[in-house]
């Protein structure tokens, strides 16, 4: 395993590792779209772009909202409510996707304000969260109700086949 540090000036980043890449793969339960654009912010990150990973992440939530059916152009935020009021985030992904629409934006216009490490770090954590639940956890649910169709959740006996 290889490690490295930066000097700030006040002090060392925390170490991280350079190799083996960290970070775990998205399930192919993941659009192929949705894990590149992913990909390429765990890329910005490791260039220590963490401006450009924001963005990369802003990016990865309006893909998200395109292949949830979100087609009509409208700025995000509203696409991100929309998908709430369908009902395919909750509040609290709502929050998530919020904050990191947020700090795309900050990527993404110039402001004088440069993205940090940390916030680059969340900002990766955050969308495989939502990406989790909107394509892994969601697939293996509908997969769990119906093999429990068969199973009464009362007794846990065999429901006659019709």
């Amino acid at each position: 395993m290889l490690l490295g540090q930066e000097g700030t000036g006040n002090g060392w980043t925390p170490p991280e590792r350079l190799w083996p890449v960290a970070g775990r793969p998205l399930s192919f339960f993941v659009p192929a779209e949705l894990r590149s654009e992913h990909e390429e912010a765990r890329a910005c990150f490791r260039a220590r772009a963490y401006t450009a990973t924001a963005v990369m992440v802003r990016r990865t939530l309006e893909g998200v909202c395109q292949e949830q059916g979100i087609t009509r152009r409208q700025p995000l935020a509203a696409s991100l409510k929309q998908l709430r009021d369908d009902g395919k985030i909750e509040g609290r992904l709502l929050e998530w996707a919020e904050a990191l629409r947020f700090l795309g934006n900050q990527g993404a216009h110039y402001t004088g304000t440069p993205v940090s490490r940390e916030d680059a770090a969340d900002a990766l954590a955050f969308p495989e969260a939502l990406l989790d639940y909107m394509y892994v956890l969601t697939a293996q649910y509908e997969k769990f109700q119906q093999r429990r169709a068969g199973v009464t959740s009362d007794a846990g006996e065999h429901r006659p086949s019709p």
